[in-house]
C-alpha cells in the first residue's frame, strides 16, 4: 500500500505503526511534517514550512483557527506537489489538531482519511476552570468555543477518526462519537517492563547518582506545568523530604508550555515554584534532569519507588501507560482520564489533584509500605499487558485501516 502520514511532529503517535509497516515491507510510506527530527529508514519525510503566527490584529478567539487554515494551505501545497510527481496514496493518516488535514481531501478526493481526534474542549466540566488557582477571564467561554472550530471542521469532512481513550472519545458531542473508533495506544511491553534488579544498583542519570539504599520518587511530563500538576507535586515535596531523609526526587520534563498558561511573570513554572517554596526544599535531593531519551526514561521508571502522575481532566499522557508497563508503584490524580486505567487501592493510589498534602500522603504510604507498593506495581503491569500490548494495538490498527479503505471505496461504487 501507499501510505501518506501528516503530522507537524515526526514521528509523533505513529512511531510504532511506521516501524511495523517498514518491517512488513512492500509499502511506500511518505510523511508530511514540519519537523526535522531523526529520520526512519524506509519512510520518506517531506517537509512543509510552518506559517508565521497570526497578526495581533486577528481576534484572539480565532488566532488558532487562522494559523490552522494557513497550515492546511501549506500541507495542501506539498501534497499537490507529491500528486504532480505521481504519488497518490491509498490512505491518509494524520492528526486533526492543527488543521493540517483540512484541505487534504481537495488534493486527494478519492482517498480515505483516518484522522486522529484527541480532545473536544468544553467551557466547563473538564480542564477549563478545573483549577481555581487560574480563574477564567470574561473572554474564556468564547475562546473555548472557538478552539473547537478545527474539530468541528474535521468532523464534517469525509473519512473516519480514531481516539486513544474512552474519556477522550466522551469529550466529543454524541452526534460525532459514531465517527470515532477507540484504539488504545500500545506500549512495547518487552522494552518497557519491570526490572527486578534496578533497585539493587546505582541509577545514573547525567551527573545524578541514586544509590540502592535511597528511595526514589519520580515525576515526568513533557513540560513542567499546572496541567500536569507540577505545582501540586512541588507543594507536596517539603513534607515528603522531611518525612523521608533517604528520599531523592527526579523530575523529568522541559521548561516550556505544552498546555495552559505561563506564570504571571512570563517565565517558567520551574522557576516560579522554586521561588514560592524558597527555604522549604532540600534542593540537593531534588534533581531536574530535563528531557530524557525514551530508554533513560524507562530506566528511571524501573527504579522508582513511587511515581507521581497528575493531570487535569484532559488528554492522557503516554508516560502513564509506560509507568504502568514498567510496574511502577503509582500515585496519580483522581481525575477522569486516570480512572479509566487505575483503580484506587487496586493498582495505584488515587489522590486529589489540588491537595498537595494528600499527594504527599500517597507517596509516603508507598515508601513506607513496600508490600503495598509492589502489589500496586504488579497489578499496574498486568493492566498494561491487558490494554496496551503493542502487537494487539498494531493488529487493531491494521484492521481499522483496512476497514476504512474498504468502506470508503465501497461507498464510491
Amino acid at each position: 500500500m501507499r501510505y501518506l502520514f501528516v503530522h507537524q511532529s515526526f514521528p509523533a503517535q505513529y512511531v510504532h505503526l511506521l516501524h511495523h509497516l517498514v518491517k512488513q515491507g512492500g509499502h511506500e510510506i511518505v510523511f508530511i511534517t514540519a519537523s526535522q527530527a531523526q529520520e526512519i529508514a524506509g519512510v520518506r519525510r517531506v517537509l512543509y514550512a510552518p506559517p508565521s503566527l497570526p497578526s495581533p490584529s486577528v481576534h484572539p478567539a480565532v488566532r488558532e483557527l487562522d494559523h490552522a487554515v494557513r497550515r492546511a494551505e501549506a500541507v495542501a501545497r506539498v501534497a499537490q506537489s507529491l500528486k504532480t510527481l505521481g504519488y497518490v496514496p491509498d490512505i491518509i493518516i494524520g492528526h486533526h489538531g492543527w488543521g493540517e488535514l483540512l484541505n487534504i481531501g481537495d488534493v486527494f478526493p478519492n482517498v480515505p482519511v483516518l484522522g486522529y481526534f484527541e480532545f473536544y474542549y468544553h467551557v466547563e466540566g473538564l480542564d477549563v476552570g478545573f483549577d481555581p488557582e487560574f480563574p477564567l477571564t470574561d473572554l474564556a467561554p468564547l475562546l473555548v468555543r472557538c478552539k473547537n472550530a478545527i474539530n468541528l471542521q474535521a468532523l464534517t469532512l469525509p473519512g473516519v477518526g480514531q481516539t486513544p481513550t474512552l474519556f477522550q472519545k466522551g469529550t466529543y458531542p454524541d452526534w460525532a462519537q459514531s465517527k470515532l473508533s477507540l484504539l488504545h495506544e500500545g506500549v512495547d511491553l518487552a522494552r518497557c517492563c519491570p526490572d527486578k534488579t534496578a533497585r539493587e544498583r546505582v541509577l545514573q542519570v547525567g551527573d545524578v547518582r541514586v544509590q540502592p539504599y535511597e528511595t526514589l520518587v519520580t515525576y515526568a511530563a513533557r513540560d513542567m506545568e499546572p496541567y500536569r500538576g507540577f505545582h501540586s507535586f512541588m507543594r507536596a515535596l517539603p513534607r515528603i523530604l522531611t518525612a523521608r531523609p533517604d528520599a531523592r526526587i527526579i523530575v523529568v520534563g522541559g521548561n516550556g508550555i505544552s498546555y495552559g498558561q505561563r506564570p504571571p511573570d512570563g517565565g517558567n513554572w520551574h522557576d516560579a515554584m522554586l521561588r514560592e517554596l524558597k527555604g522549604k526544599l532540600d534542593l540537593e535531593r531534588i534533581h531536574f534532569v530535563g528531557w530524557q531519551s525514551h530508554e533513560d526514561l524507562i530506566r528511571i521508571l524501573q527504579r522508582s519507588n513511587a511515581h507521581v502522575y497528575l493531570t487535569y481532566p484532559f488528554v492522557l499522557s503516554w508516560s502513564l501507560r509506560e509507568a504502568m508497563a514498567a510496574g511502577c508503584p503509582l500515585v496519580a490524580s483522581d481525575t477522569a482520564p486516570v480512572r479509566e486505567f487505575l483503580t484506587d487501592g487496586e493498582n495505584g493510589r488515587l489522590v486529589p489533584f489540588l491537595e498537595p498534602e494528600r499527594i504527599a500522603d500517597g507517596v509516603l504510604e508507598l515508601l513506607e509500605d513496600r508490600a503495598l507498593a509492589q502489589r500496586f506495581g504488579r497489578k499496574a503491569r498486568r493492566q498494561a499487558c491487558a490494554q496496551f500490548d503493542l502487537k494487539d494495538y498494531l493488529s487493531q490498527y491494521e484492521k481499522l485501516i483496512d476497514d476504512n479503505v474498504h468502506q470508503f471505496h465501497k461507498a464510491l461504487v
